[in-house]
């Protein structure tokens, strides 16, 4: 049931489904039995999930954000149907004389009377008895995985449920119970990290309704590939502008800084600071590849500080172990060595700029990693990953514009769905 609560993409989905398969008359306005709205009363003879395979389980009650049908007769007279305080949204094309579907609201009701209310088009109203069940927190993500004791972590999801008689709990790895929350919303919590709280691991939010865990881990230190202390680029061409300064993080970091022509590579930037590369092999790493499994099953993630971004796609781009030698050597950015990733949000979060507020975590799924020099779709090579570079190059934010960037980078690494 988790899942559902997670995406509203799988619930979209789950109504073309059963729009497609379970009710397709209905979803047809050019067929005899297309909805047409109906005077009288309502005749609901049981409720059940939608799923034909789960079309045996009778409900009497159900999550926050579940989807129904409703079974029996007349129900094309039914015009509105609430879930205690709470009215439900209703798309008719979902509807038959027998069959009605319904998503149960994700509004946490005012009022709780564990009754679903059917309203008819002649506004006579029928009560069914009902419960909504809220589920336990969902913990989705983290602003930034890497936050030090003292500072506020900001700890994404749904369902953070507080109530006065049993308190939200957000608990740290190593059963560390934070001691301050500073805010609380159904999808938010802002909360100081408490001493002890220094061991990477998952992170457990508590509610009246339940308990919810991170597949995330906070500090993570899983599949660290570059976290320029000790795992860094020295060995390769060129392994970037290194800083540690009061904008780190954690000590060192990478610094890409400057000005790019649309659509100039960074190798024709004379004046460097936008191509941070790793040869596996020429840094003394183990002939091995970074990837230890399928690429569905891995993200990829690192912790970013924008200060600018106005265009120009930080390219990731994976190579074999041996980058260092030929026919290799400096081919890990500008030929289709292998499929790479690409990190460009100032192009979809619709401004043509970006920065952050401090340091966030970025994630991106290791099946992302789909495109040639060009960002054409290219097949990725899970063999090929034992270098990495780092490489600007793309359109910027207005055509024929320079692109202005300052983006820091650290904690790069490969960790488990």
């Amino acid at each position: 049931m988790k899942n559902i609560f997670k995406s509203t993409i799988k619930i979209v989905t789950l109504l073309l489904a059963v729009c497609a398969i379970f009710i397709l008359p209905a979803c047809n306005n050019d067929y005899p039995d297309a909805y047409k709205p109906t005077k009288g009363k309502p005749t609901v003879d049981y409720i059940r999930l939608p799923d034909v395979n789960k079309s045996d389980s009778l409900l009497t009650h159900a999550f926050m954000g579940t989807t129904i049908a409703l079974m029996g007769q007349n129900l094309t007279s039914i015009k509105e149907v609430w879930f205690n305080d709470q009215k439900a949204v209703l798309n008719t094309s979902l509807i038959t004389s027998t069959t009605l579907i319904v998503t149960v609201k994700t509004v946490i009701p005012k009022t709780v009377t564990n009754k679903m209310y059917l309203v008819t088009t002649s506004s006579d109203t029928i009560s069914i008895p009902f419960t909504v069940d809220v589920p336990a927190p969902v913990v989705s993500s983290m602003k930034c995985e890497m936050v030090s004791v003292g500072e506020t972590a900001v700890i994404n999801g749904d369902f953070f449920l507080d109530d006065p008689n049993i308190p939200l709990q957000v608990i740290f790895p190593g059963n560390i119970p934070a001691t301050k929350i500073i805010s609380i919303a159904k999808t938010q919590i802002q909360v100081e990290v408490p001493a002890g709280a220094t061991i990477p691991g998952q992170i457990n939010v508590k509610s009246l309704y339940g308990n919810g865990r991170s597949s995330f881990w906070f500090l993570d230190n899983r599949g660290i590939i570059l976290n320029y202390d000790n795992l860094t680029t020295a060995g390769s061409w060129r392994g970037g502008t290194i800083k540690n300064d009061a904008n780190s993080l954690d000590k060192n970091y990478l610094m890409l800084k400057g000005t790019l022509g649309d659509n100039v590579g960074s190798e024709d930037f004379t004046g460097g600071g936008f191509v941070s590369e790793l040869w596996g092999d020429a840094n003394g790493r183990p002939n091995a590849n970074f990837l230890p499994g399928p690429k569905e099953d891995y993200l990829f993630k690192f912790e970013a500080r924008v200060i600018t971004w106005t265009g120009a796609y930080l390219n990731i781009c994976w190579g074999p172990w041996a980058s260092s030698v030929s026919p290799y050597q400096n081919q890990l950015y500008w030929s289709n060595m292998n499929a790479r990733g690409l990190w460009r949000p100032w192009e979809t979060n619709g401004t043509g700029e970006f920065k952050t507020d401090g340091w966030i975590t970025v994630t991106i799924p290791m099946a992302d990693m789909k495109y040639d020099k060009d960002f054409k779709t290219f097949e990725f090579d899970p063999s090929k990953t034992g270098s990495l570079t780092f490489w600007m190059k793309g359109p910027s934010a207005t055509a024929g514009a320079n692109s202005d960037i300052e983006i820091y980078i650290d904690n790069v690494r490969i960790v488990p769905q």
